[in-house]
């Protein structure tokens, strides 16, 4: 699903290390978690979700944008099922709040998703978080939803001891100034430039100081899906 399919206005990152972690089961500590934001709501990953998902996908511009290729739908249906049950990776879909208040529909309300890539660091071997974000509905983009989003999947990864996590880093193309910028305003530093992969990527250790600044930020308000 989502390795390379973020290049994508400001609110976009790619790659994935896999890494033997936390089991299946404690990866899916989210599926029965729905995250509640002002603007946006976060919900797992359910095979319902998929066909709007495709669509999304099936844009060649987006695709371009995303460094994706262009899967099946059976294909989609498969990587669903991976991002549900694989050990190293956490994901929700991203609702809008306001739409899905007034229809309770959630395929209607699906503007994006947000995920994490599990990994150890391979200097320290401290566990890093490598984080994504994309908002797919191009009349959902600019209103702050993907600030949002980023700041609620941060906020609950940060506060779950079981992934024991350090730092959070990402990985942008060096164009994407946007991205950059939005992960500068998170506090994040550039740690290294690969003119190679044409990518920046910035990290942001887990600090009490950090964690007093993102709940000033955003709260967490977590509800039972």
């Amino acid at each position: 699903m989502l390795k390379n399919r973020y290049n994508i206005q400001p609110t976009a990152l790619t790659n994935c290390t896999v890494f033997q972690g936390p089991s299946s089961h404690e990866m899916r500590l989210n599926e029965k978690t729905k995250i509640l934001g002002r603007k946006v709501i976060l919900v797992p990953y359910e095979a319902r979700h998929v066909p709007k998902y495709h669509d999304w996908m099936s844009c060649e511009t987006l695709r371009q944008l995303t460094a994706s290729e262009e899967l099946s739908l059976d294909e989609e249906y498969e990587m669903q099922r991976s991002w549900r049950e694989d050990s190293d990776k956490l994901t929700f879909i991203i609702l809008d709040a306001a739409i899905y208040a007034q229809s309770q529909d959630e395929i209607a309300a699906m503007v994006g998703d947000t995920n994490l890539f599990l990994h150890p660091d391979p200097e320290s071997d401290q566990q890093v978080a490598e984080a994504e974000i994309m908002i797919a509905e191009p009349g959902a983009r600019g209103k702050g939803y993907g600030r949002e989003a980023m700041l609620l999947m941060l906020k609950y990864a940060q506060s779950q001891d079981l992934l024991k996590l350090a730092k959070f880093e990402v990985k942008i193309d060096m164009d994407n100034s946007a991205s950059v910028h939005l992960f500068e305003t998170f506090r994040f530093v550039e740690t290294c430039r690969v003119e190679v992969f044409h990518e920046i990527t910035l990290q942001r250790p887990i600090t009490p100081d950090w964690i007093s600044w993102l709940d000033q930020q955003v709260e967490l308000r977590i509800g039972s899906y």
